[in-house]
This record gives structure tokens, sequence and C-alpha cells, in this order.
């Protein structure tokens, strides 16, 4: 298994991720973030970068956009170029 490290640029790449597949569902922040029970405020950290998601709160983000984890991870590792 190769070493994967969360690079800095990972982390923005996560938020970029997210923010575009909420985008390209019509969702504003608010709403994902109800949805997901969790502060707009936090969301808004997320996909600005300024904010590391924990799991939990992936998996909770993830299910409110009915969206596997792995394919919001997918791309942000093709965001990042971290795409081994």
């Amino acid at each position: 298994m190769p070493d994967r490290k969360a690079t800095p640029d990972f982390i923005p790449a996560v938020g970029q991720a997210l923010r575009a597949e909420r985008e390209r569902l019509g969702l504003s922040q608010e709403a994902l973030a109800d949805a997901a029970g969790l502060d707009r405020t936090y969301l808004s950290g997320v996909e600005r970068g300024s904010r590391s998601p924990n799991l939990r709160s992936l998996i909770k983000l993830s299910d409110a956009m009915r969206l596997k984890l792995s394919r919001l991870m997918l791309a942000a590792e093709a965001i990042s170029g971290d795409g081994r």
C-alpha cells in the first residue's frame, strides 16, 4: 500500500471537490450543512481549505449528497494531483 500523507495541497482539494459536488447538485452551503447536521460556517471553512474535516464529517456530507465517500476522495486526489 502506498504511503499516503495529508499533504498541504490535499486538504484544500477535498474542499474544492466538496464544493464542486455541492454546486453540481444545486445545493447551497446552508442546505447541505443542514442535511448533514453540521454548521454552515464549518462547511464554509472546509470548502475554503481553512478547516480540516474529520472522517465523521466527510461521511455525513457525502451521505447528505448521496455520494460515495470514495468518489469524493478520488475527485480530491485528481484536483491535488495526488492520484497515484
